[in-house]
């Protein structure tokens, strides 16, 4: 089944109804992702008109590194910070779980030179977007060769940074020597993907930390690679199908540890709008943030 992506050329020429259809297909999950953490109704309605606003105006700046449904959950992550923080409401926990989109300033150091700045900010995008293309085909060749003991092993290493000895006694495995052969082996298939996908090893150096300690000279990690692009988040088909009942042994246990280990929000927020049984609710929030955008859209189509 493929799910449904809005086409970004559209979106970037403001076109009403693609935007529309966004709006459609996505409130109900952002909404199950701010109530998670907004408990006022009418704040988390505001957190998203702000949401979806704030996507359009920001349309003409997608980084393609993320798909567009991440680059409208950053958003809302930090649409959903600024509520909190207006409601004088500690997030630092909300602030450290590496949900937000980095940007060129977290890069950079103060004493670089403008070039220098440029220079590395265009070499740790690339370097990231190549990092989060290889652990996304290691998940799926994990996935692909129903290794789900394996994916889960190595997203609770990365992701959460779980001990090796939390680790083996959590899965049964046989000790800590087989969490760590685990690690080897998924490390040794990076860094072949790597040498495939960067034959001229212009990025390599940047990633050979990542890989062995999960810190960069670019300043960002293994776990907010992770993180950030969600590589092991399975796509939305799969959560209506955990709904329906349908899944075999390892696809389910992959996806109940996921969701409530792993804590993933994304996931929890998909999970909970295909739970939802009535649809028919979410129309009148739908039209009123479509009336909220829709001046916006006009203002950048009408002469």
């Amino acid at each position: 089944m493929t799910e449904w992506a809005p086409d970004t050329e559209k979106l970037q020429g403001y076109d009403d109804e693609e935007w529309s259809r966004v709006e459609r297909e996505y409130c109900g999950r952002l909404l199950a992702y701010i109530a998670r953490r907004v408990r006022d109704v009418q704040a988390r309605e505001d957190v998203l008109q702000e949401t979806l606003l704030g996507a359009v105006r920001g349309i003409a700046g997608f980084d393609s590194m993320y798909t567009f449904e991440q680059y409208l959950f950053g958003i809302c992550h930090n649409r959903t910070i600024d509520q909190l923080r207006r409601s004088r409401i500690q997030v630092l926990e909300i602030e450290d779980d590496g949900e937000g989109m980095p940007g060129i300033d977290a890069i950079a150091a103060d004493d670089e030179t403008p070039s220098r700045i440029v220079r590395g900010a265009d070499l740790a995008w690339r370097a990231r977007k190549l990092l989060g293309q290889l652990l996304k085909q290691w998940v799926q060749e994990t996935w692909a060769q129903k290794e789900f003991v394996r994916l889960m092993v190595i997203e609770a290493l990365i992701s959460r940074s779980w001990r090796n000895k939390d680790t083996w006694e959590r899965f049964e495995l046989r000790d800590e020597t087989a969490v760590a052969g685990i690690k080897f082996r998924a490390l040794k298939r990076l860094r072949e993907m790597a040498r495939e996908q960067d034959p001229g090893g212009e990025l390599l150096p940047a990633l050979a930390v990542s890989t062995e300690s999960g810190e960069t000279s670019l300043d960002f990690d293994v776990g907010d690679t992770w993180r950030q692009q969600r590589v092991s988040c399975p796509a939305r088909h799969w959560w209506a199908r955990r709904i329906r009942g349908e899944l075999e042994a390892g696809p389910l246990q992959f996806l109940d540890f996921h969701l409530s280990e792993m804590e993933c929000r994304w996931c929890a927020a998909n999970f909970e709008d295909l739970s939802r049984k009535h649809e028919v609710e979410l129309q009148p929030l739908v039209e009123r943030v479509h009336a909220s955008t829709l001046q916006y859209l006009r203002s950048r189509t009408l002469p």
